[in-house]
């Protein structure tokens, strides 16, 4: 039976709505922001459920309170504004205070990348991902569906310490239809391939795996990689992974050549000391007010399935020569 493609939020919110009505120390925080699993969170627990208004910066600080008297505490806010309008808070909070004394505050941003494509730059999100990890003490964590998204909460429960999960805002097709990813080790193969590998995270999976199909077609076999966790995967696996590949690809959704996944990447592939060139595609470093669809506007910024076919078939000749 195939999984029905879900939101990533009410997936996630429905394990933790579930899971309240037995574990009394989960809290649930939010800045003016809904879903109607939401509604029942707090229908059902208004006594662990606090809404603070628009006001992200008191949203930290309310939710390191709450850790600090020993919550669970999920926040949940736009993408954007639970990074980069409480930056501050999130810096000396959570990750500097979590070195001290122990918390689980976990950070849920909707709106990855160009998810809310209508609603422009202000809301669309593509430096989270560099700030986030940037920060000592916090776990990165990028679904590229609800299946995912879901099985993350059992990561926030179970591991202490800060946390940010981007998710997508659109409904996305479900990746994994026959076993859950393993969050141990942080990311999961899809293809083995030969010569290229994409490593992908987000939405950008999707686009691997399409373009990963399109160059089968021409008999070209590549390699995919969902890296779901952009802090604490296995190093050991991934390089065993990569080894064998003359190639890596990075795709995400967020600024390219600006700290994100392809300067982790590149740090990665330098202290592994792995023997392979590496093409890295994301967003062209610009703020974008064109109106359009989300595979209109990732043509016009560089990942889009077309030009990135066109970019890994030229990346393909280049190691041949």
């Amino acid at each position: 039976m195939s999984e029905k493609p879900l939101a990533m939020r009410d997936a996630l919110l429905g394990r933790i709505w579930r899971a309240m009505a037995d574990n009394h120390k989960i809290f649930f925080t939010c800045a003016d922001f809904g879903s109607p699993v939401l509604d029942k969170i707090r229908s059902d627990f208004p006594d662990r459920f606090v809404n603070v208004g628009i006001a992200e910066q008191n949203l930290i600080n309310v939710s390191a309170g709450l850790a600090l008297e020993g919550y669970t505490v999920f926040a949940y806010a736009i993408a954007p504004f639970i990074t980069m309008r409480c930056y501050e808070q999130i810096r000396v909070n959570l990750a500097l205070l979590s070195e001290v004394r122990p918390m689980n505050v976990n950070l849920i941003g909707v709106g990855a990348g160009y998810s809310y494509v209508v609603s422009g730059p202000t809301h669309q999100c593509y430096e989270d991902i560099t700030l986030m990890r940037a920060l000592p003490n916090f776990q990165v964590l990028s679904p590229a569906d609800h299946v995912t998204a879901a099985s993350l909460f059992d990561r926030c429960i179970s591991k202490m310490g800060s946390k940010y999960l981007r998710l997508d805002a659109q409904v996305l097709p479900a990746l994994y239809q026959e076993s859950l990813p393993d969050l141990e080790t942080g990311f999961h193969i899809h293809r083995t391939g030969k010569t290229v590998c994409f490593v992908a995270t987000g939405f950008m999976l999707h686009t691997a795996l399409k373009v990963a199909d399109n160059l089968e077609a021409l008999g070209l076999s590549v390699g995919v990689i969902d890296l779901f966790d952009l802090s604490t995967f296995s190093a050991e696996r991934l390089h065993q992974a990569l080894a064998s590949f003359s190639g890596i690809v990075t795709l995400e959704e967020g600024f390219r050549g600006r700290g994100g996944m392809d300067a982790m990447m590149f740090e990665f592939i330098s202290r592994r000391c792995i023997n392979a060139r590496m093409l890295n595609i994301g967003v062209e470093g610009a703020y974008r007010f064109e109106l359009g669809n989300r595979t209109e506007l990732h043509e016009q910024v560089g990942i889009g399935p077309e030009i990135v076919q066109q970019q890994v078939t030229s990346f393909l000749q280049s190691l041949s020569n």
